[in-house]
């Protein structure tokens, strides 16, 4: 077999800027390699050019001998068993998500190797076709849903939304009116009511840091109202 970096005809599997591949191209290169090799030791020989849908089918199948993936028979009591507790006769398989990304691979070597796109045997229907009952089967064996992920779709924006600017603090300073009870008073941060004059005293910095107090300036009148962003 030839090495897994280079493909029958020569050439290296290695990108264009000299540097070494990825492990995606060093598997795709030994993947074609592999199949390549398949339809040389075919009976007859295979040439790629005449390789079909039918010929990929057979050489997924001959893969099966060499799964690691316990696939269980419709008999066995195990069946449909995600975890099975006991060992079983049932025989070994390629997963499917192996052979799908094995396919995936092969397509893409077939036409970087030169061929072209409508005679790609990898891209056969009835390859996926295969591929689907394979995944399907496995899933009812094994007991385990096979689901692709679904891309979260960003939400459009609506027509006519004119999203409005923050607040400011500023903007939306409470109001305190001057005949409230001392206890709505005291919902104010460090504000307390003066004991002699009713007036509202709150807590400020001044430029220097240090913890200050002012007392507002306003005479307690019915039913006044005075913005807070006047007191600071």
């Amino acid at each position: 077999m030839p090495p897994a970096n280079s493909d029958s005809s020569g050439n290296s599997g290695a990108p264009d800027g000299g540097g070494r591949p990825s492990r995606y191209e060093s598997q795709k290169r030994r993947d074609w390699n592999s199949f390549r090799q398949y339809l040389r030791n075919h009976r007859p020989p295979l040439e790629l050019a005449r390789c079909s849908g039918a010929h990929v089918l057979e050489f997924l199948r001959y893969l099966d001998q060499f799964g690691k993936t316990k696939v269980h028979a419709a008999g066995c009591p195990f069946f449909g068993h995600p975890h099975p507790p006991a060992p079983c006769p049932c025989p070994l398989r390629q997963a499917w998500g192996s052979l799908d990304a094995l396919v995936g691979r092969l397509r893409a070597a077939f036409e970087e190797d030169g061929g072209q796109p409508e005679a790609n045997p990898f891209a056969a229907r009835a390859v996926r076709l295969y591929l689907r009952e394979v995944r399907d089967s496995q899933a009812k064996a094994r007991g385990i849903a096979y689901e692709k992920k679904k891309r979260k779709r960003p939400f459009p924006p609506l027509q006519g939304y004119n999203p409005q600017p923050p607040v400011t603090m500023a903007a939306a300073a409470p109001v305190i009116g001057y005949d409230q009870p001392e206890s709505d008073l005291n919902l104010v941060s460090g504000g307390y009511q003066h004991h002699l004059h009713g007036h509202l005293m709150l807590p400020t910095v001044d430029a220097s840091g240090d913890d200050a107090t002012v007392m507002a300036v306003a005479e307690v009148h019915s039913g006044g109202m005075i913005p807070l962003s006047v007191l600071n």
